[in-house]
């Protein structure tokens, strides 16, 4: 009995030591990637993307350098002997990246407005030039060309304030930067622009800015040995001033994507058609043709409501978060139809967003008979989304289980439906109210059912 009281003290320290204990990741995939995923990000389910940079200027598209001077596209050459005098460089585009109208408190209320609950701007593009005066790209950034503003540093702070998450976009390569053009002519056997450039500006990022999440890309050339992602990422988990509430991609090698990181974007536009064991984004762009702004954007080329929100419900289903892009123009004015596109997913979200965020997929993700059906829960609730309207006004949902205590509502509508079916047997039948222009205006409708199995 001595003995067990002596040794109670110390199973108690121990028991203390434990309790308050907190891993250290070591610079391999199976250790980071055992790292549980910060709850905010899948609680979040809708983000915004904003691609913006010197190639605005232009507004051909993201890529028009790459284009231009690599590939000798006739488009691009073409555009520049149109536009431009002989002799015009890539670089004189950057005093034209003025930004005179960027009014970061005006983009946060945009986003706010369209309900996204994280936003992730480009910090630095494939093209090299950052959007913070970033020490290591001299001449290069928008505080020394162009703007004279950090306009990094500038928007998180209102982003915050409305509680929307702060992500930055960070490429890896830059195409024509000296160092890496070297290090790739030597097949990346030497390490001259990750150790001159890539890492400084990522550590740079993380220590001045705090952000949520890093979007990492322009891993493909490389593996990740070569980017040093693997002890970046160990850092960035265990001593960085963001390592409980940080979020990365997949995007840290070209053996990596689909495989390694915080969640999986696997490639642009992915879309799942079951359900992933991981957690995933799918980043798409309202502009169907470019991700930066373009001159020549047509309204057929934008996404409408109706597509982002069919999307955004699919993506949900499947697990996965959504993350819309916008390509700001050089003047840092997000194009009218984009703001139109974002304020009415919000005023969805505002009715909706219910079954969309902090949600999880179903035992059923989507049902497809004569009306297409997808489903989340959340809580003891099922959420039923229907994307057509019944011409009878009785919706048939063939895979939730009654029971005695089954209640369905339809959200925005405050009286509770009618059902019938027979308990404890798949299928339910749903008396719809009468339509009207206001539930015509929804486009997409969503039914909470409680108590069904």
């Amino acid at each position: 009995m001595a003995v067990a009281v002596q040794l109670l003290p110390l199973l108690l320290l121990v028991a203390s030591a434990l309790a308050g204990y907190t891993p250290r990741y070591t610079p391999d995939w199976d250790s980071l990637d055992a790292r549980p995923l910060p709850a905010w990000f899948d609680e979040a389910k809708f983000g915004v993307f904003v691609h913006w940079g010197v190639y605005s200027v232009p507004a051909w598209g993201e890529w028009f350098w790459y284009y231009w001077k690599d590939r000798k596209d006739p488009d691009a050459e073409a555009f520049m002997r149109n536009n431009y005098p002989p002799g015009f460089s890539y670089a004189d585009f950057g005093p034209q990246f003025q930004a005179k109208f960027y009014d970061p408190k005006k983009w946060a209320e945009i986003f706010e407005a369209a309900g996204a609950r994280y936003v992730v701007l480009t910090s630095k593009h494939h093209e090299g030039y950052t959007n913070w005066p970033s020490p290591t790209s001299w001449n290069w950034n928008s505080m020394d060309v162009g703007p004279h503003r950090d306009l990094v540093g500038e928007l998180g702070p209102h982003l915050r304030e409305k509680n929307i998450h702060f992500g930055l976009y960070h490429s890896l390569l830059e195409w024509f930067h000296p160092f890496y053009l070297l290090d790739k002519q030597n097949n990346f056997t030497t390490q001259n622009f990750v150790a001159a450039k890539v890492l400084p500006e990522l550590v740079d990022l993380v220590n001045r800015y705090k952000p949520d999440l890093i979007w990492s890309d322009g891993e493909w050339e490389a593996p990740d040995a070569y980017w040093n992602s693997t002890e970046f990422l160990a850092w960035l988990y265990n001593d960085s001033p963001v390592k409980d509430q940080i979020v990365v991609n997949d995007r840290w090698g070209r053996e990596d994507l689909c495989k390694h990181g915080g969640y999986l974007t696997c490639h642009d536009k992915y879309k799942p058609d079951t359900l992933p064991k991981r957690k995933w984004e799918m980043c798409t762009t309202l502009d169907k043709k470019t991700w930066g702004y373009r001159r020549t954007m047509e309204s057929n080329d934008v996404m409408t409501e109706l597509e982002i929100i069919s999307e955004l419900i699919e993506v949900v289903a499947y697990g996965g978060n959504y993350l819309i892009n916008v390509g700001p123009t050089a003047d840092g004015i997000i194009p009218p139809i984009f703001e139109e596109r974002l304020r009415s997913v919000g005023s969805w979200l505002k009715i909706n967003g219910e079954g969309i965020y902090a949600s999880k997929p179903w035992r059923v993700q989507n049902y497809n008979d004569t009306i297409n059906v997808w489903y989340t829960t959340k809580e003891s609730a099922v959420y039923a989304f229907f994307t057509s309207w019944p011409k009878e006004g009785v919706l048939f949902l063939a895979s939730p289980i009654p029971t005695n205590d089954t209640k369905v509502t339809m959200l925005g509508v405050p009286n509770t439906r009618v059902w019938s079916g027979d308990t404890g047997v798949e299928g339910i039948y749903i008396a719809l109210p009468l339509f009207s222009q206001s539930l015509a205006d929804m486009k997409i409708w969503t039914l909470r059912l409680e108590n069904v199995k």
